[in-house]
């Protein structure tokens, strides 16, 4: 039997959406199959984070779990208080005495049941989670299952596949696919929320006398004007060129950090900076630890 999603999770009844997902996060990361091979406690507890999320991140789940409606697992509970209904109509009449057996029998686990919610994780390429794709897996059966990456898609992030689950029983609906997606890390990219951060060397010329350079973004190759003067760290935005927009998501920005980068051995330059002086500069200046 399913435990009591709150204390799956470590989380108060009233706790917040942010309060869940960082707490699913948490345990999520540290249950995880991938962290953990051969560890089949790990994998249970990952099971039961999950489970838990998946209760507790839907707001009409949750509602339906607070009043009692479904259990942990998501299944249908009997709706409760009906016995003493239908006994008071059958004490007017034979006909309530239908309603009481169909209640005895719901009860028992013979009335319509929704199916189990089945789960599985997906790794994806950082650029597929940007971007958004398509990512085939096979499941435990042998079955290929063909699973839609939406653009912006987290880490972490769960994505519910309708009547994929388990079938119901006795007429009731048949369950969701869960699907976990974990992220891959990219070489030159790093994301924060909708923004994604790139470091980009340029060279020394491009930095004093400025000029335009290409800039790599999850969508392609784009052009950059970098002015001159350029110091060694400074951030431009290239605004729209992170996460793609989607639903109600505005696209986010590529912030990109220079790097000046004084490139292979050269003895013109060497000569020039010899010779080279910049009175009263001194790049150093006011700076002290006392």
């Amino acid at each position: 039997m399913a435990e009591d999603p709150y204390k799956v999770l470590g989380v108060k009844r009233e706790a917040t959406a942010d309060e869940i997902r960082a707490a699913y996060r948490k345990l999520a990361k540290k249950h995880h199959p991938d962290l953990n091979p051969g560890n089949k406690a790990a994998e249970e507890a990952f099971k039961a984070v999950s489970l838990a999320n998946d209760i507790l991140s839907d707001p009409e789940k949750r509602a339906r779990f607070d009043r009692g409606e479904i259990d942990a697992a998501g299944a249908e509970r009997a709706p409760q208080g009906h016995w003493r209904q239908h006994a008071g109509a059958g004490a007017a009449g034979f006909g309530g005495f239908d309603d009481i057996f169909a209640n005895i029998f719901e009860q028992r686990g013979h009335g319509p049941a929704r199916g189990q919610d089945e789960r599985y994780s997906v790794r994806v390429g950082f650029l597929e989670a940007v971007n958004g794709g398509s990512k085939r897996i096979t499941l435990p059966d042998g079955q290929s299952l063909d699973v839609k990456i939406p653009p912006g898609t987290e880490e972490g992030g769960v994505l519910r596949l309708r009547g994929r689950g388990q079938p119901g029983r006795n007429g009731g609906p048949t369950g969701d696919a869960l699907i976990e997606v974990h992220v891959g890390s990219h070489r030159l990219f790093r994301r924060e929320g909708r923004n994604i951060h790139l470091e980009l060397p340029i060279s020394l010329k491009e930095a004093v006398l400025g000029g335009k350079v290409q800039v790599p973004t999850p969508a392609g190759d784009v052009v950059m004007t970098v002015k001159p003067h350029t110091e060694s760290g400074t951030e431009m935005r290239l605004r729209g060129r992170g996460v793609p927009a989607h639903g109600h998501h505005h696209a986010g920005d590529l912030l990109v950090k220079l790097r000046v980068v004084v490139g292979p051995a050269d003895a013109a330059l060497e000569a020039f900076l010899q010779s080279w002086e910049q009175p009263g500069y001194d790049p150093r200046a006011g700076l002290s630890a006392y």
